[in-house]
């Protein structure tokens, strides 16, 4: 009864929450006056606020910033010992500096290290904290652009990367991480910048740990923005997540954005059923999931879940299974990668669910921008589907759906599963790879299936059973998370440059509603259909085979 409370009052402060919040967003993203500090930022940088930009250049705008971000971040890693709170550390390995470099700039926030023990002060405020920042920002950005396609007609505009990113950085993200970090310090959450002080944690052990700024990258990793928190202990430790409630706080705001950024997309399209159409997708699958989880850690079959009432194997007391589930469920479906119990020892269908969710393509609420770009697109080819059954040409919004744009939406479709299916093949079938499970057989497999399903969506959760600190995971993992990345942005941006240059087609009496239950149902399918036909065989080889063993 305590776990369908907890989620219960989730599902009830986000409900009432999705039309003043995404009302808010809205505002902010479609403003027609800047504020002054963003002019100062807009004159810094030379970009002209009022001048738009084709889908061609806000790709390109895109990917100039990632890189130049990726560069930056990398060199600070490398030359952190000549930096200021460097803390005395070495400078970071160059793969590693590489894999973190990406992993920050892509929004998975994916961590082969200890943060205490690898970091500096420096580095992790002024060059992973802003990460999370801008990097979620770009996500968002890149969802605006996606829906003026679908609002716009004969046009190639789809505005300014560099105003949104701007705007989405100063109006959203830094006030609600800034509100979230005052309600986690209440709450218990450490904020300081000391270092090399003894602490006594919870358990009544004394260890040496390093100190920082973590209730602010708390509130800003539970935005959905970063997976790896500061210690590598993540949202189990108690300097991170003391207590039930901010246990609760950090799911909600996990959940807040991706929730409420459909009332974004109904409002710019002129039709908030159709935002409420996307939401109620994104609750189907994320309540289903989150029932399914909890459902299987509670009621497990065995000896041992039998005897104690639920498989606690790396669960944190503190929680309890359900709250574990639930989190786990909740970061799994998004692109948080922030954890409150160990996945890797979860039960073999327990373990399935939660890599289910990020196959899923993180769209339900998915991550900041990503996931309702990834849900729309997934409409997109709902409505190709259904024209083909009858006959008619597929429509949505009023926006044809001819040739090129199901190219761009089939390809978006296709890459994560390419990285994913790809990469853990040749992981098992090199040694140097396969050395680094702690586990062989089936629950061996899951593990390089989890990690390179984790990094290619961009989410950074782990199975911990798997080393990664290896040159061959530094490297590929980070080619997944670079591709997996901005290969989908391409693909979203042309889709919606397509879009923005046709004329809106008048509703007939035989066009498909898009905001209705028949709709709602039929993407929910295509999603699950398209996910199991894609990943079955490689989820049979590992948890499944696992779990019927």
């Amino acid at each position: 009864m305590a776990g369908i409370l907890f989620i219960a009052s989730l599902i009830l402060v986000l409900v009432l929450l999705y039309r003043p919040f995404g009302d808010y967003m809205y505002r902010a993203v479609t403003a027609t006056r800047h504020l002054r500090a963003e002019k100062v930022m807009y004159r810094a940088v030379g970009v002209n606020p009022d001048g738009e930009q084709s889908w061609g250049v806000y790709a390109r705008s895109v990917l100039a910033f990632s890189a130049v971000s990726i560069l930056l971040l990398y060199l600070f890693q490398r030359f952190q010992n000549h930096l200021w709170l460097s803390l005395g550390f070495d400078p970071v390995a160059p793969g590693q500096a590489w894999n973190t470099a990406v992993s920050f700039v892509t929004n998975t926030n994916w961590q082969s290290y200890s943060g205490e023990s690898t970091m500096g002060h420096l580095v992790q405020m002024s060059g992973l904290a802003v990460q999370n920042f801008v990097s979620a920002a770009v996500g968002v950005a890149v969802a605006v652009a996606l829906v003026r396609g679908f609002s716009r007609a004969r046009t190639d505009q789809l505005g300014n990367f560099w105003v949104d990113l701007v705007r989405i950085t100063v109006r959203i993200l830094l006030p609600v991480a800034i509100l979230g970090a005052v309600v986690l310090i209440a709450g218990g959450v450490v904020q300081n910048l000391s270092a090399g002080t003894d602490l006594t944690t919870l358990a009544g052990a004394t260890q040496h740990v390093t100190g920082g700024p973590v209730a602010s990258q708390e509130a800003i990793k539970e935005l959905g923005t970063n997976g790896g928190g500061f210690y590598n202990a993540n949202s189990a430790h108690p300097f991170e997540n003391p207590t039930g409630w901010t246990n609760w706080f950090e799911i909600f705001l996990i959940l807040l954005i991706p929730f409420c950024l459909p009332r974004v997309f109904g409002r710019m399209v002129g039709d908030k059923r159709q935002g409420l159409a996307i939401a109620g997708i994104m609750a189907i699958l994320a309540i289903g999931s989150t029932i399914a989880l909890n459902v299987i850690q509670i009621h497990h079959p065995g000896t041992v879940p039998t005897a104690v009432g639920a498989a606690t194997e790396g669960v944190e007391t503190r929680f309890g299974v359900a709250q574990s589930a639930t989190f786990a469920a909740a970061t799994t479906l998004t692109s948080t990668g922030a954890v409150n119990s160990f996945h890797d020892s979860y039960t073999a269908l327990g373990g399935m669910v939660p890599m289910l969710n990020m196959m899923l393509g993180e769209v339900a609420p998915g991550g900041t921008g990503s996931g309702l770009y990834g849900m729309l697109i997934l409409a997109v080819i709902t409505v190709f589907v259904a024209g083909l059954m009858v006959g008619r040409t597929p429509e949505y919004l009023g926006k044809k759906i001819g040739a090129r744009e199901i190219k761009f939406a089939s390809l978006y479709l296709l890459t994560t599963p390419a990285l994913v299916l790809v990469g853990t093949a040749i992981a098992m079938g090199s040694d140097t790879a396969r050395a680094s499970m702690a586990n062989p057989g089936a629950h061996g497999l899951s593990e390089v299936l989890y990690a390179f399903t984790s990094a290619s969506n961009n989410n950074g959760s782990a199975f911990a059973g798997i080393s990664v600190n290896t040159d061959f995971y530094n490297t590929a993992l980070g080619l997944c998370m670079l591709l997996g990345r901005f290969l989908p942005i391409i693909f979203v941006l042309g889709l919606a440059g397509s879009l923005a240059k046709q004329q809106p087609t008048p509703e007939s009496a035989g066009t498909l509603k898009t905001y209705q239950p028949l709709f709602i149902g039929m993407v929910v399918a295509v999603t699950v259909v398209v996910v199991l036909l894609t990943y079955l065989p490689a989820v049979a080889l590992g948890p499944l085979a696992e779990g019927i063993r």
